[in-house]
């Protein structure tokens, strides 16, 4: 939950959660990847330092390359994009995992992290753009008559959306455990 706290304030709509998960994902896969494959060669005492070089790195390419596609896009996103490079799960992958395991390893590992933080900013970004907006990936979703809720499109929507989201996912375990003690109630 922490490592999604700066891209909440930028997740206000579905592209731009989209685009910041892609964004992520890319960072956490090429820079595990490059981890992984130094690991021999990085001193102890300097893992920290040049695991946020390789982190920045990636994420200056990222940021160029978004740029470079759709400006509109890149001003959206502003310094959040930069703020990848202190994102906790990229560091804390490449400190737990990366560093001690294969590169191969390392690519299901960020593959799985990345996507599930992709998921988890667009469901939260399309919740935001539908209440907020009225729209999803820019599309109109309601007619003109729809009375959109302005905080949803405020930084603080995206920790409302997400509450929203943990309280459903809590809800449905919960919902599942009882059903489970059910059975084995049955059973016995």
């Amino acid at each position: 939950v922490l490592g999604m706290c700066p891209a909440l304030a930028v997740s206000n709509t579905a592209i731009n959660a989209l685009t910041m998960g892609a964004a992520t994902t890319f960072v956490l896969l090429a820079s595990g990847i490059s981890v992984s494959l130094l690991r021999e060669w990085i001193p102890r005492e300097a893992r920290i330092v040049s695991y946020i070089c390789i982190i920045a790195s990636f994420v200056t390419a990222v940021d160029y390359t978004i740029q470079a596609i759709s400006l509109e896009l890149h001003r959206s996103l502003g310094a959040f994009i930069a703020l990848i490079v202190v994102n906790c799960l990229i560091l804390g992958r490449a400190e737990v995992f990366a560093s001690k395991n294969s590169p191969g390893r390392t690519v299901l590992d960020s593959l799985g992290m990345g996507l599930g933080f992709t998921a988890a900013l667009l469901w939260i970004g399309a919740l935001r753009e539908i209440l907020g907006a009225g729209s999803l990936f820019g599309m109109a979703l309601f007619p003109g008559t729809f009375q959109t809720w302005t905080v949803m499109v405020l930084p603080s929507g995206g920790f409302f959306a997400m509450a929203v989201w943990l309280l459903l996912v809590d809800w449905l375990k919960k919902k599942g455990q009882a059903r489970q003690n059910e059975v084995l109630e049955a059973k016995s």
